[in-house]
């Protein structure tokens, strides 16, 4: 036999369930916020990185005391922005492709065309190994926002 409820404990349990799903509306809009505000933040670093690089104003002295330095780059900030740039998209995919995802792929297309027009910079060369490392990044960062939810 199933234990009854009287209409006053029902309000009370549906009253604490609404009032429990407005503050996790709220906790998700503020960690939303917090991953907007990240994004514009590594979206101007990133940026600064690339103005560096195509004006030859990278602390290479610095740099090239760590191993592989370059391709470490290309996987860490590349993954960095895909993870930041999906999870502000709230995970978004193409319509109608369900498996790829909007930021990640379109990210990815710039930084391919940036990685070809580095062959035209009188600072800057066209690696292929660069251009695998980019794309490493973004999947790495594809994954990692994927699976944080």
């Amino acid at each position: 036999m199933l234990p009854t409820v009287d209409s006053s404990t029902e309000n009370r349990l549906a009253a604490n369930y609404f009032y429990f799903m407005k503050t996790s509306s709220k906790l998700d809009q503020s960690n939303q916020r917090n991953v907007v505000l990240l994004a514009v933040g590594y979206g101007g670093l990133f940026l600064l990185i690339l103005w560096a690089a195509y004006t030859n104003n990278l602390p290479l002295n610095l740099l090239e005391e760590i191993p592989y330095y370059d391709k470490i780059g290309h996987v860490v900030l590349y993954a960095l922005a895909s993870y930041l740039g999906h999870r502000v998209l709230n995970r978004r995919h193409f319509r109608g492709a369900r498996y790829l995802p909007v930021f990640p792929v379109l990210f990815g297309l710039a930084m391919t065309a940036e990685e070809i027009v580095q062959g035209l910079s009188p600072h800057r060369t066209l690696d292929a190994l660069d251009l695998v490392c980019s794309l490493i990044g973004i999947v790495l960062g594809y994954f990692l926002a994927q699976g944080y939810k």
